[in-house]
């Protein structure tokens, strides 16, 4: 496999859900062009629609929004807030949590909302995680699992209609089918966008894993034949989604950054979990880019960045391995670090990893040249 890279932004081919299209660039910059030209007062008419359509209901609570006390989840809390709707905000609790992550979800509570901190099952979860980064090359299954069906889980046990996530990632990150509902999160989503290897919790059922002790991972339908269903929205189809945008509302309302990158380019993102560094480090191995490339690439579509600036940027950063978390989640599954490298070498992709003369691996096409294999 040739790797061919947009030629406008920082993504190769290899990135799930993308296509370089006819004209060179990707599937993800030109879902950027289309969305320049979208009428947003439009769109929020339409969302003013949809609260007067909540408001008639007089419920308990209005919406449920799933938040881990990030930028994104903030945002979508003060946006609802603003709007005169009552949220119900609920968390899937990372075995992982990090201490500006709970600081930052602390200060989402005080905005104004009720909240669910939703553990799963310790025993479970640890060894879920374990045989999905041993299946799959992903430490991040049972968190996708978790965090796209707790939120839907609650909202049908308490009859609330609405589910409101932030943006839609396969507009912003991948290929968005333009047929598809643009606005709803719904089980065609889930399965080409959710993160999970096509699995969902019965995938994971075994004599070790049983339904009854993963019920955290089955949706509402599992256990119920009169169940209560609700409909889940992403808030970014109306109201445009930009990281830094988001990121400059959240820190008014007292969210707080890291003093430097985590993981990627954002020192505002992926800073509540110590685990998420290494979903994204794996990339490498898989598909031969990592989180630095997803986030520069939304600089260079808001023109905030050119691309050679952003290649620079590559260079210099020397794509740093998160060694430190890589040790966490070793001690948490109970694995060495000469093991987990193991296991993740059996994920590099032999058809964009070439060796050469040293007998070192290389990406043949690399963005770019020279780079120090």
């Amino acid at each position: 496999m040739k790797l061919i890279w947009c030629k406008n932004c920082l993504l190769p081919n290899s990135r799930p859900n993308l296509i370089i299209e006819k004209n060179g660039s990707c599937s993800a910059c030109n879902n950027f062009s289309i969305k320049e030209k979208i009428n947003w007062k439009k769109r929020e008419d339409e969302f003013l629609s949809l609260i007067k359509k909540i408001k008639k209901k007089n419920l308990r609570y209005d919406c449920v929004i799933p938040v881990s006390g990030g930028k994104d989840s903030t945002w979508q809390t003060v946006k609802c807030l603003e709007y005169g709707l009552n949220p119900l905000t609920v968390t899937w609790r990372s075995p992982q949590r990090t201490k500006i992550g709970q600081q930052n979800l602390d200060n989402l509570i005080s905005l104004g909302v009720d909240h669910i901190d939703w553990s799963v099952n310790p025993k479970i979860e640890k060894k879920m995680t374990l045989e999905s980064f041993k299946k799959h090359g992903s430490v991040a299954i049972p968190m996708h699992l978790a965090l796209f069906n707790i939120p839907v889980l609650v909202a049908s046990h308490f009859r609330i209609p609405y589910v409101i996530w932030g943006e839609n990632s396969a507009v912003e990150y991948g290929n968005f089918n333009k047929k598809d509902n643009q606005k709803i999160l719904n089980e065609k989503w889930y399965k080409n966008y959710g993160v999970t290897h096509n699995t969902k919790a019965k995938d994971w059922v075994s004599k070790s894993l049983s339904k009854k002790k993963m019920s955290s991972y089955f949706d509402y339908k599992s256990y119920q034949k009169n169940y209560f269903k609700p409909e889940s929205i992403f808030l970014g189809y109306f109201f445009k989604w930009d990281p830094q945008q988001t990121y400059k509302i959240s820190k008014k309302f007292g969210f707080k950054a890291e003093k430097s990158a985590r993981t990627g380019y954002y020192k505002f993102a992926d800073i509540d979990d110590y685990f998420i560094s290494i979903h994204h480090w794996l990339k490498w191995y898989k598909f031969g880019f990592t989180r630095i490339f997803d986030n520069l690439s939304l600089e260079i579509r808001n023109k905030r960045v050119s691309r050679d600036r952003a290649i620079k940027l590559i260079r210099s950063d020397g794509l740093k391995m998160p060694i430190n978390d890589i040790k966490k989640f070793c001690e948490y599954t109970d694995i060495s670090l000469n093991k987990f490298f193991k296991i993740a070498e059996k994920f590099r992709n032999k058809k964009i990893w070439k060796v050469n003369e040293n007998k070192k691996f290389y990406i043949e096409n690399f963005i770019i040249n020279n780079w120090k294999w």
